[in-house]
């Protein structure tokens, strides 16, 4: 019992009397359901054009009885749906709300409500993956099935329960170490009572969501895809925009793996094969696709770029590309331009290769920048300066210490002041 404290001057009824208007506001807040759109384009056909695998199915065509099910009626359906195993062909999201199949009818929800609860709640089982019911129960009007668990905790009241004196030393009586549920919910609705069915006819009515038929998991992977699509993968051909299971489907585990960046791109190159068989290289960015080179002894590379599977995998009538129309052939001395990475390429010209214009030497022999643009003028070589001489005489004083003269002959035309040497034979005089 939790003791109950009354603030000062405040009766019993009063208090009691204020505990009933707050019952009585919260079911009125209760009563009022109101719907806010966040998303801003009001509400979502369920017809809209998304991916086919969250796209409305075609209603299945199954007889049912006019009998209403009886008891014996549903342990034969636990005794033989209970621990079946399937394949699942649609994506199956968590979360306790789960898929709603009307009986011969459509799904619930589908189109881009039934995406975004894979988005928000996650996802179970994906397309292909096997499901196990792991529990059925039946309602007036539905049978619910629990796949692969359950959207829901175990034992979860107990989890608040402790058994002990102390509260600080006692522990939940179910400790709350369990893995979070990753199962799914799937209700068969009847709208109005659930007549007399065996468990064949209801695995009948489950096939558009999970396929009970005996398959290996490639079959039941690619029984969930476009015709195109589906032979793309039993040839082992990769194509642009597959993700990363169809790859491993179709070609298995790669030879070699290695991640490499394009820019600000990162990706990772899938290699299959060696020399001199084919060799193909996938890139793949995210889990998606973007490019595709195969390589063959004695034959130029082919390369894919263009997204094929995109448009196989809509429902809004997007005509479908085949990979044929959009695929490079390198060859030698190919070179493919990226506008994003790249300088664009010169614009054309009416010159044949070599020839010159008039004006082009009148524009190199002319010096002034920015009259000639893009023609090359003759290279002048720079003028040597000559080198600095620093003055011998500084302060401009005249030198009056005379200098040595040398001696020369008379009328050899000698400097005055200059000595000459006497001639030959004569005598030096005392």
């Amino acid at each position: 019992m939790v003791p109950i404290y009354l603030p000062p001057g405040m009766r019993p009824a009063s208090l009691m009397a204020a505990i009933l208007a707050g019952f009585l506001a919260a079911g009125a807040c209760a009563a009022q359901v109101i719907t806010i759109d966040t998303s801003g384009n009001g509400p979502v056909s369920a017809n809209a054009p998304v991916d086919r695998r969250y796209a409305q199915i075609t209603p299945t065509n199954v007889p049912l009885p006019k009998s209403e099910l009886d008891t014996k009626g549903r342990l034969e359906l636990i005794r033989v749906l209970q621990a079946e195993q399937g394949f699942a062909m649609r994506p199956f999201p968590r979360g306790h709300k789960g898929l709603t199949l009307v009986a011969n009818g459509k799904l619930e929800p589908a189109g881009e409500a039934y995406l975004n609860m894979v988005i928000g709640s996650g996802t179970s089982a994906k397309p292909g993956d096997r499901v196990v019911i792991t529990d059925v129960k039946f309602d007036h009007s539905k049978i619910e099935f629990l796949l692969n668990g359950g959207p829901d905790l175990k034992h979860r009241f107990l989890r608040h329960v402790s058994i002990g004196g102390d509260p600080n030393y006692t522990n939940p009586v179910v400790q709350g170490d369990e893995n979070d549920p990753t199962g799914a919910r799937l209700a068969l609705d009847f709208n109005g009572r659930i007549p007399d069915l065996t468990g064949v006819q209801v695995k009948a009515l489950l096939a558009p969501l999970i396929s009970f038929d005996v398959k290996t998991p490639i079959q039941a992977f690619t029984d969930t895809l476009p015709p195109q699509l589906k032979d793309a993968i039993l040839s082992h051909r990769v194509m642009v925009g597959m993700s990363t299971d169809m790859v491993m489907f179709a070609k298995g585990q790669p030879e070699s793996k290695s991640r490499e960046m394009d820019g600000q791109m990162p990706f990772e190159e899938w290699v299959y094969g060696k020399p001199p068989q084919e060799v193909d290289f996938v890139r793949i960015n995210g889990n998606r696709v973007i490019r595709v080179e195969i390589a063959r002894m004695g034959e130029p590379v082919e390369i894919f770029t263009k997204d094929v599977v995109s448009g196989m995998m809509r429902t809004d009538g997007t005509p479908l590309e085949t990979a044929e129309n959009h695929t490079h052939i390198s060859k030698e001395g190919d070179v493919q331009r990226d506008p994003d990475k790249e300088a664009p390429a010169p614009p054309p010209s009416l010159r044949n290769p070599g020839e010159q214009l008039p004006t082009d030497e009148a524009n190199a022999k002319n010096s002034g920048g920015g009259k000639n643009v893009g023609v090359m003028r003759p290279v002048q070589a720079p003028v040597k300066k000559p080198e600095y001489q620093p003055d011998a005489n500084p302060d401009g004083v005249p030198d009056t210490t005379p200098a040595a003269a040398p001696a020369s002959t008379p009328g050899s035309g000698s400097a005055p002041g200059q000595q000459s040497s006497p001639p030959a034979g004569t005598g030096q005089p005392n």
